[in-house]
């Protein structure tokens, strides 16, 4: 079986936040308790994958390290690459082509946040596609700032157009990309768009050329969230807080994913806790360890 690796493009200016991005990486400022990176971190690991390259701007790599260092805590490898210009999504596939080698790769967008009924089964069975591309394609009210996919009456995608003045669908394409190992020759096909950039877009249509590109609708149980902007960054964290509070249960949490998919185990979850055992994030983890073993035994 090919392996399968994630990165994380974490990279650009965050200038649509700003002035609360100016010293500070959109990917670190958070999303109610948690860094937003933590969310696209969690998603990746609920995959299965534990490879991960972030990207990110120059200015912010060693943020990031601080925060994740080299993943080992986690159970995971996460190394590094620097995006020194932002230049549209696909160039990730340029930066990361010594990190991809000859493994599959998926990309997630470090401001892209997943929840929802049935999301880990199709995170992973995605994880084992070997051939081709799968993306995800979500209702929303403002297609206009999205590539919008079509589909036909059998459901079945047939045009993606990045950014339409006058979309044709409300069908936008997610921040989530699982791609086989053609993708790095296929990105360097591509030249840039009217905007100067190498569009996700355009690689997207070079899969479904050649009949190998699964668009995949989300359904109404899951939520997909872009927090690129102020509104979206607030009713993110609006969204994560209403459901912790409600459900006694943390979303986005790699800790929790960690040691739920047996990357780490009951002793290395423990030794997380007391790194932020002062705060709520802390006595979480102490609390899901217990429970476990009161209530379910040795089941997690």
């Amino acid at each position: 079986m090919i392996k399968r690796k994630g990165i994380i493009l974490a990279g650009g200016n965050g200038s649509r936040l700003y002035p609360i991005t100016k010293a500070i990486s959109k990917q670190l400022i958070p999303v109610y308790d948690k860094p937003m990176i933590y969310y696209p971190l969690s998603t990746l690991m609920l995959a299965g994958i534990k490879d991960i390259l972030i990207i990110t701007s120059p200015r912010d790599r060693d943020s990031f390290r601080e925060l994740l260092g080299n993943g080992s805590q986690l159970g995971i490898d996460i190394k590094y690459k620097i995006q020194e210009k932002p230049e549209g999504i696909a160039q990730a596939f340029l930066i990361a082509e010594e990190f991809i080698k000859d493994s599959n790769v998926t990309l997630i967008l470090g401001d892209n946040l997943f929840h929802g009924d049935f999301l880990v089964n199709r995170l992973q069975k995605n994880y084992f596609l070997n051939e081709g591309a799968s993306i995800f394609a979500y209702s929303v009210s403002d297609p206009q700032r999205y590539g919008v996919v079509e589909f036909d009456s059998k459901g079945i995608a047939y045009n993606i157009e990045e950014k339409p003045k006058n979309p044709k669908s409300k069908f936008a394409i997610t921040g989530l990309y699982f791609y086989d190992n053609s993708v790095i020759e296929k990105a360097k096909k591509i030249k840039p768009s009217e905007r100067g950039e190498l569009e996700i877009t355009d690689l997207n249509k070079i899969y479904m050329q050649e009949g190998k590109l699964n668009v995949e609708k989300m359904n109404r149980g899951m939520t997909w969230l872009d927090t690129g902007t102020t509104d979206s960054l607030h009713e993110a964290s609006s969204y994560i807080r209403t459901l912790e509070r409600r459900q006694g249960l943390k979303i986005g949490c790699p800790e929790e994913v960690a040691w739920r998919m047996d990357f780490i185990d009951d002793e290395q979850l423990y030794l997380l806790s007391l790194d932020v055992i002062k705060s709520g994030y802390g006595k979480y983890l102490q609390n899901i360890l217990s429970e476990s073993k009161n209530i379910f035994g040795s089941q997690k």
